[in-house]
């Protein structure tokens, strides 16, 4: 009698913990993907936040910032101790620098001395730290975030709303460095990932568990890849070779989270993707979700702050220059531990 209860018991452990396993299988087998149009176009649709924060919001997920997470971050910056996220501005051409910026000294005198700063193109790109305003700069099928549309842009001869302008007063929040060089078989020995390489949602969710941190809504995050290390190393590459960075599948860790801001240090989108023309992270994120996005940032000396400290939560500080219509910003970023 006593066998067979205990023989009936562990036959009903079995098949609860088979039922478990199979429920957490079959809710990560129903994670959606993103490899085709059509379901690039579902995401669109799923993940939107347009009319979230009225018809005319200019901000779009940076509204997750608070006066209560501002000083929720605040209370970050226990060490004291600021750290620039920009790289330095490039100056002269080189393969994976088309555009630099032209720095001519215009006059020394006695009293004074000036030079004049002027971009050869455009400071968007893969190399020139920067903020993209939430509109305009990034389109789906004519419109941008909360249906701005090309034809309103060139009527305004700039953005008319969602400019770079909108984030006048600053951004103070907090932001999360997420290292994914300590993703086990992702680094290369030299200590950075290789182009190409693609940073997932469960990558991220991983990064959560090593780090021991937990994003929330309002945060920044940021993707640490080696690429400038990289760069420093082996000098630069053709952008055709490509950059590491985020799958687009972190689209869905953005909404879930409500994540107000993304940045890497490269261009974020991983390339090469293998998606379709025109589908990428930038696209659900600016369009869709009005989540702004850093790029090339550079996160070497912050990763070895937040290596040393064990911390990889602090302080972000930003503020672009107020450029009314602009699409974005030049800027340098600051952590503070």
């Amino acid at each position: 009698m006593n066998i067979s209860v205990r023989l009936l018991s562990g036959l009903v452990c079995v098949i609860l913990v088979g039922g478990v396993a199979s429920q957490h299988a079959r809710g990560q087998a129903a994670r959606p993907t993103i490899a085709t149009d059509a379901d690039f176009r579902r995401a669109m649709k799923e993940l939107s936040n347009w009319g979230r924060w009225g018809e005319r919001d200019e901000l779009g997920a940076a509204n997750l910032i608070t006066p209560a997470k501002r000083k929720q971050a605040l209370a970050l910056a226990r060490e004291g101790r600021a750290v620039s996220l920009a790289h330095d501005v490039p100056q002269e051409k080189a393969v994976d620098t088309p555009a630099f910026l032209d720095r001519a000294v215009i006059a020394v005198a006695p009293s004074v001395a000036l030079d004049r700063y002027q971009y050869t193109g455009t400071y968007h790109g893969v190399i020139h730290s920067h903020l993209d305003a939430v509109d305009c700069h990034i389109m789906v099928d004519g419109q941008g975030y909360n249906g701005v549309s090309m034809e309103e842009i060139k009527a305004a001869g700039g953005c008319p709303r969602g400019s770079i302008n909108a984030l006048k007063d600053g951004i103070v929040t907090r932001a999360i460095l997420f290292d994914a060089t300590r993703l086990p078989g992702k680094a290369a020995p030299q200590g950075w990932l290789e182009p190409g390489t693609a940073i997932h949602r469960a990558d991220l969710e991983t990064l959560e568990k090593i780090q021991r941190v937990k994003v929330s809504p309002g945060d920044v995050i940021l993707l640490y890849t080696g690429r400038w290390k990289r760069r420093a190393a082996l000098g630069p590459w053709p952008n055709a070779t490509g950059f590491a960075g985020y799958h687009i599948d972190v689209a869905y860790f953005l909404k879930e989270r409500g994540v107000s801001f993304i940045g890497a240090d490269g261009p974020n989108d991983v390339s090469p993707s293998g998606l379709p023309q025109g589908v990428g992270l930038h696209q659900l994120a600016l369009v869709a979700m009005g989540i702004s996005i850093f790029d090339n940032l550079d996160f070497e000396r912050a990763v070895d702050e937040a290596r040393r400290l064990n911390r990889y939560e602090f302080l972000l500080t930003a503020a672009p220059l107020r450029i009314e219509k602009g699409m974005g910003s030049p800027l340098n970023p600051l952590a503070i531990f």
